[in-house]
């Protein structure tokens, strides 16, 4: 393999890990079939509800798309920021909108990734040491981890 057919092939894997479903459920799939008129309920012995947990991976997921494309962007703080209100459980408005915007910053990375302008093993200027591959894999390991706490959070709650 030439250097560039290594390039793209790295690029459609980490796309391919942003999605997910090679060894588990993708989000897109697990989200079409949560009970979403029990976002907001609590789960006897865990610390949030299930739009929580989304919310959560939403935010995290925007601060490393905005940390990697801009270098004027200050993260929340850490690790308030990161989640929302322990008051606002979640309803189906607020978990649909999450979704959405969980996608539409998902897609946005992709587009980083893909995007053959963007050298994935750089450093990110603004940063102290990361590149887009590694925010990439960071970014698919958070996701994948609160992924299965949601998949196991829908089973209790249905």
């Amino acid at each position: 393999m030439n250097q560039l057919t290594n390039d793209q092939s790295l690029r459609e894997q980490l796309i391919s890990l942003l999605n997910g479903g090679n060894a588990h459920v993708s989000f897109d799939d697990f989200v079409k079939d949560f009970p979403v008129g029990k976002c907001g309920q609590r789960v006897e012995g865990l610390p949030y509800t299930a739009w929580q947990v989304l919310e959560h991976m939403s935010i995290a997921q925007w601060d490393i798309l905005e940390f990697s494309r801009d270098a004027k962007h200050v993260s929340p703080k850490w690790p308030k920021g990161y989640w929302p209100d322990e008051g606002e459980t979640g309803t189906e408005r607020l978990w649909n909108e999450t979704v959405e915007k969980f996608q539409s910053d998902r897609e946005a990375f992709e587009d980083l990734v893909r995007d053959p302008a963007t050298d994935l093993f750089a450093d990110i200027p603004h940063g102290t040491g990361q590149t887009v591959l590694r925010e990439a894999l960071l970014l698919a390991d958070h996701n994948s981890n609160h992924l299965g706490a949601l998949i196991v959070m829908a089973r209790l709650l249905k």
